[in-house]
This record gives C-alpha cells, structure tokens and sequence, in this order.
C-alpha cells in the first residue's frame, strides 16, 4: 500500500484515482478534515451547531458560498474531487460518488472539521501502537448515547472514533491528543464502551472492525461524523459529506493545531 507524505501528491492521487482509500496513515504531520457541503440557506445554523458543539466538530475552514477552495487549508485544493469519495444525502437516503464535479452549485457552502487521524502521527512518533494503521485498516467508528447541543435543525447523538491501547500507552495518548484541539483533543471517554452507550465493540457503526489485543483498553474520541448524523435529522433537500473514514487532506501542520491556529 502506497503511502504519501506530501498531502499535494495525496490530493493529486486522489484527484486522478489513483487513491481511492482511507486517508489514515497518509500524509503524516498535517491535518486531515471532515467535510460537511450545505446549500447556503442552511449555512447558519450548521455554524452554530459547530460552535455549539466544537469537541465532535471543531472547525478548520468555511468558503465562501459556491467556492470549490479554501486557500487557507490548500493553494491547489479542490474541494470538489480531492476527497476520496463523498455520500450525497437527499431526503434522508445516501449514495456514494467519488467527485462532485456534476453536482457542484453555485449555493453550496463547504465546512471542513478537524479530524483525529491528525494526531495519529504523533502517536507514533512516540512509539505507540496504533492497530489498524499497522492493520491497514479504517478506525472503527460508533454512535453513542451522548446527545450533542441542538443549532436549528441540526441535532443527534455524537460519534466517536476508537482506538485500543495499553493502559500506560491509553494514558500518553489522552496527553498527546490533547494539545491539538482542533483534531478533537482528548478523548470524551476511556474504560466500559457501555457507559457512552455502544454495545458491540467488535461491531462499529461505521470503519472496520476494531484491532483488540489482551490487556488493552479501549479509548473513545469525538468524531467528525458526528454532523453526518445532524445533518441526517435535519433532512436538507440536499447535502454532500465525506464517506466515513476518507477525508479531506490540508496542507496545514498538525502541531499548529496545539496552539489553536
């Protein structure tokens, strides 16, 4: 498996299907970022229910209404092809499409959330295992019973990602994470996954089935699919996300995100 460490040249792979995998373990040291396309009616209240919600969608940029770029995360960055693929939700259904080159609009209004994968390099640069990078798998991903703060119609329980680890490395991790914020800093919880409301832990709502070795500890973080489930209750006539798992690389350095860029 081909693994990039200029996120340009993801991008570009991306762009030219050459890469049509989960973005975890690519382009290590840069943020990665959840995508969220609203038609510009519905651009307010999805900027509350960020602000109102900023540990499952702490915000790296928004465009302007119709902008395919936000200069900011990316000179040459293409909102409209460079994520893998994207679920177009209508009416409460989903599919899925690897560009939106056809269903582009000149309304859309494009917000691009912070996504934990940035702090995974970190991990390992301390020499943390991180199973399903070295599995080569997606992060298994799992709605919970902690209900977000409502902004309009946006609204639904949060999602978090999971990663397993020793106790002593699920505690250098928890400190780790914790200074970039805006890759959802630490985790929301560590411990009995019955607690936050996830029942199956071998079967994740969205990803792979987890990496579960003897003596670990399963640690949870917010997740940016939490505004897919928002968006899903609010039921726009039309909004696009990424397809769990595979997001949205920028060219902005992860440890900038320690320092609230």
């Amino acid at each position: 498996m081909a693994t990039f460490s200029e996120p340009s040249a993801l991008r570009r792979a991306v762009r030219e299907g050459v890469f049509d995998r989960p973005t975890t373990g690519q382009a290590g040291g840069f943020l990665q970022g959840n995508l969220a396309i609203l038609p510009k009616k519905y651009a307010d209240d999805f900027l509350a229910y960020c602000v109102r919600n900023p540990k499952p969608c702490p915000l790296l940029g928004v465009s302007e209404p119709g902008e395919r770029r936000i200069e900011a995360l990316g000179l040459d960055l293409d909102i409209a092809t460079d994520v893998p693929f994207y679920r177009v939700h209508r009416d409460g259904r989903h599919e899925t499409v690897s560009d939106l080159d056809e269903l582009w609009r000149d309304d859309f209004v494009s917000f691009v959330i912070g996504c934990s994968f940035s702090f995974e390099e970190s991990l390992q640069r301390a020499r943390i295992p991180v199973h399903h990078i070295e599995a080569g798998r997606n992060v298994p991903m799992y709605v919970t019973d902690i209900e977000t703060r409502r902004a309009g119609p946006f609204h639904g329980r949060m999602v978090v990602s999971m990663r397993a680890f020793s106790p002593a490395d699920a505690i250098r991790a928890t400190v780790l994470s914790d200074r970039q914020p805006l890759a959802h800093g630490a985790p929301v919880h560590f411990g009995d996954p019955a607690v936050i409301g996830v029942r199956d832990l071998r079967n994740p709502d969205f990803g792979d089935a987890p990496v579960l070795r003897d003596g670990d500890v399963p640690v949870f973080w917010a997740c940016g699919v939490t505004p897919q489930m928002a968006i899903r209750n609010a039921r726009p006539d039309i909004a696009i996300t990424h397809e769990p798992g595979f997001m949205l690389v920028t060219d902005v350095p992860a440890e900038g995100a320690s320092i609230g860029i």
